[in-house]
């Protein structure tokens, strides 16, 4: 993103945050946006900003729900309560964040070869209004932590949706409601799950000298766009899950994946 204009820059950041935290995929919206701003190049580097930015407003928004999944695990461990709530969902975190890495470190080459594949976007969109649609019938669950054998699933899910247009939270929070979590429950793991997640993959793109050669004054500004946007899309997210209304963004994805997909097949 560093070769693109400012307006650009602000434009993808805005796109990022938004679509970050909404049920409707960041990297779908992003291919879409570089699509339309002509802006080229969609390899993972080229987004890392803009993915630091919303892990930075995640943390910002969740950081009460992080130190007591740090903290209070270990107090438990330290006066023997074993069947402590919170060691089984720092469990569920860790659990699930074990099949995360490993099928997106397997994807790493297909995302990279296929995030600017609009046909691959328009079917991946299509999977996640699926998702979200489901919580209609799913999202009436009482639980507040999933079993290890459900975090695993639930890790699976997440790892792929590194494929442009999957949404990581739509499909994990609509996993984790049909696996009998609560809504607010659901929304809560979701993005503890998110935070490793995201941060591996940072790490992993910063490790390249020429990731980090790449980056510019225009990366900073988007970062810094998709942390505010994305600060305030989460903060809405959460009242939307709470009042139940989590499958309406379907109807916003339904029609998207059939409007990506025309462009795709009209495109030269």
């Amino acid at each position: 993103m560093s070769t693109t204009s400012e307006t650009a820059a602000v434009a993808l950041g805005a796109v990022q945050g938004l679509t970050e935290f909404l049920p409707i995929s960041s990297d779908g919206h992003l291919a879409l946006a570089r699509a339309v701003l002509g802006v080229r190049g969609g390899a993972l580097s080229d987004t890392l900003l803009l993915h630091l930015g919303t892990l930075v407003a995640t943390f910002a928004i969740l950081r009460a729900d992080v130190v007591r999944l740090v903290r209070e695990p270990i107090a438990a461990l330290r006066t023997g309560r074993t069947d402590d709530p919170s060691l089984r969902e720092a469990a569920s975190v860790v659990v699930a964040s074990l099949p995360t890495a490993v099928i997106g470190l397997g994807l790493h080459d297909v995302v990279a070869a296929t995030s600017d594949d609009l046909a691959v976007v328009a079917g991946c969109l299509a999977v996640s209004g699926l998702f979200v649609l489901s919580t209609a019938r799913t999202g009436h669950g009482e639980a507040q932590v999933l079993s290890l054998r459900a975090s695993l699933l639930l890790g699976v899910v997440q790892g792929l949706a590194v494929l442009p247009g999957w949404s990581r939270s739509g499909s994990t929070i609509a996993t984790a409601m049909a696996l009998g979590l609560a809504p607010t429950a659901a929304f809560r793991l979701s993005f503890l799950l998110s935070l490793p997640a995201v941060a591996g993959a940072c790490l992993l793109e910063l490790r390249h000298p020429e990731t980090l050669a790449a980056l510019g004054p225009t990366d900073a500004l988007g970062a810094l766009v998709a942390l505010v946007v994305g600060a305030a899309a989460l903060l809405a997210l959460r009242g939307v899950v709470a009042r139940g209304r989590f499958a309406w963004f379907a109807a916003y994805l339904f029609p998207l994946a059939i409007a990506v997909a025309t462009f795709a097949a009209r495109a030269p």
